[in-house]
């Protein structure tokens, strides 16, 4: 069985398109919590789909077993050169 590195993924509408600020809070789309980075990024990938025609609306892919244990090394598929979510 493989290790479980949950991540989430979560997106909405920005403040301004090339920031992280969120417009409204409150609209948030939390897509799910997935038991590893490659069916996360698969959601993210969809969701990311379904909004490319809006600059404002931006999904990401939240490392969530990192924060739970930030002294764990990452898996292959998430180190840094992994493509960016």
């Amino acid at each position: 069985m493989a290790r479980q590195l949950l991540h989430l993924v979560f997106g909405g509408e920005l403040k301004e398109p090339g920031g992280t600020e969120f417009a409204d809070l409150e609209k948030l789309d939390i897509v799910g919590i997935f038991p590893n980075y490659k069916s996360a990024y698969e959601a993210w990938k969809a969701k990311a789909q379904m909004t490319v025609d809006d600059a404002h609306t931006r999904y990401f892919v939240v490392h969530i077993h990192r924060l739970l244990d930030p002294d764990a090394t990452a898996s292959p598929e998430e180190r840094p050169e992994e493509r960016e979510a």
